[in-house]
């Protein structure tokens, strides 16, 4: 029997509107677990046209009925995450004995974000686009066993003694390599000494909460952040994220079983779009980039940064199927393309005069390709808040048939619009998920 879990996650380089997908589905979950990133990871969600941003709280916690996890794969900055709380609480969310941290998590601290900007900064460096918010260096912290995790936060001798050995280490680093300017162990202790008392009654043992729940008839959704383009092994390293954005990262970063995963579900929009730096065979130079960017409002929900446009890839949706085992896919923002006249759509890749369909694992095989396109018919009409599969038009039919056929996974969900109610769900993927649907003590 197969589990009633779901990894919902990004196919392609993040920002496809996973937010709004995992607050469509989650209705149908007990619980909603937040597996990897930090707070570079934004997702909005609209319902009603009220408008919700979160960056470390998974969206299952915008229904009252569904308990929310960030696992023990997230690095999670305390005050962040605390005004995070604060910033639902104004909008009428409280999430008090809803929302749990994991006590295995690891922190971001002030020096994290010191580090990484300098670098981020220096002359002569590589640059990748980071969000300079801590987390790649909180990362390395955790993989070189000299990370603070969430439970040690509780023990106010053991954080007070981890913040002093550390900020020796890190500003002695910064000062030499970068000429950055000290920060005060003991102002950044009692920070967050203070912070550490509003977190504690959020931090549990979520691997024994979630796998709790799968026992006892519920159902889990594991929500992805960023995309599995920017999976630190999978994707197009070193433009990447420090963590396992792909479904495997699902069993990491939250302590379920791998035989727990019942399936996955990847988000892909219609157009491809990335933030920051890094290669990206189908970019779009001219004014069609302009115009996808304006109807789709791509501006990073987190940074505000501007996202870089280009046309469907279909080489790298085959290749994040692969790597994901993808066995849904959910399509957002069709309607951007409602203008255009002419669609191009990546077909294979051509690489010094070969062709292929396969993505090159350096950075350099990927900035030599040269996509290959195949021009599709637009349908210049309105698709926006259409509710059902029939009423798209016949070229919009075609497109998302054609996408199916070279994807290797099946069109469940097509989003017609930012709000939560401009969805349609399709017969089959709604039967699947209907046999998630939890048992109502495992709700409570």
């Amino acid at each position: 029997m197969r589990a009633k879990t779901a990894v919902v996650l990004g196919a392609q380089w993040g920002d496809e509107g996973k937010g709004k997908i995992v607050d469509v589905l989650s209705g149908r979950f007990s619980l909603v677990a937040r597996y990897a990133g930090g707070h570079n990871a934004g997702h909005t969600v609209i319902i009603g046209g009220k408008k919700f941003i979160l960056q470390l709280v998974p969206c299952g916690v915008l229904r009252p009925d569904c308990r929310a996890v960030i696992g023990n794969g997230v690095v999670l900055d305390p005050i962040a995450f605390l005004q995070e709380v604060d910033r639902l609480k104004a909008l009428g969310v409280d999430v008090s004995g809803q929302l749990f941290v994991s006590d295995r998590a690891h922190v971001i601290l002030p020096y994290h974000r010191m580090i990484e900007l300098a670098a981020e900064n220096a002359p002569g460096r590589m640059k990748i686009g980071t969000t300079s918010r801590g987390i790649g260096p909180a990362y390395e912290d955790k993989m070189k066993r000299s990370g603070l995790r969430v439970i040690d936060l509780l023990n106010p001798a053991l954080m007070r003694t981890h913040i002093q050995n550390a900020c020796h280490e890190k500003n002695t680093i910064a000062q030499a390599l970068f000429g950055t300017d000290p920060l005060d162990a003991g102002k950044m202790y009692e920070e967050y000494a203070r912070a550490a008392e509003r977190l504690a009654p959020f931090v549990a043992d979520t691997s024994r909460l979630l796998n709790q729940a799968l026992d006892a008839g519920g159902s889990v959704m594991f929500e992805g952040a960023q995309g599995t383009l920017l999976d630190i092994d999978h994707g197009t390293y070193p433009f990447v994220t420090s963590s396992s954005a792909t479904a495997g990262g699902a069993v990491i970063g939250t302590g379920v079983g791998p035989t727990r995963i019942g399936t996955v579900i990847g988000v892909t929009k219609a157009y491809v779009t990335r933030v920051g730096e890094g290669p990206f065979p189908t970019e779009i130079k001219d004014g069609s980039g302009e115009l996808l960017r304006a109807r789709g409002q791509e501006y990073g929900a987190v940074t505000g940064r501007p996202r870089r446009c280009g046309w469907l890839d279909l080489p790298l949706l085959r290749y994040s199927t692969q790597i994901n085992g993808t066995e849904w896919l959910v399509v957002t923002k069709l309607d951007v393309l409602d203008a255009l006249a002419e669609i191009p759509v990546c077909t294979a890749y051509s690489i010094e005069g070969r062709t292929t369909d396969t993505l090159p694992a350096d950075v350099r095989g990927i900035e030599s390709i040269q996509p290959m396109l195949r021009t599709m018919k637009g349908w210049q009409t309105s698709t926006e808040n259409m509710k059902r599969y029939e009423d798209l038009p016949a070229a919009a039919r075609e497109y998302l048939k054609f996408l199916e056929q070279e994807s290797g996974a099946k069109i469940g969900m097509i989003s017609t619009g930012p709000d939560r109610d401009q969805t349609i769900l399709l017969p089959e993927f709604a039967a699947a998920l209907a046999t998630m649907a939890a048992t109502p003590s495992a709700r409570a």
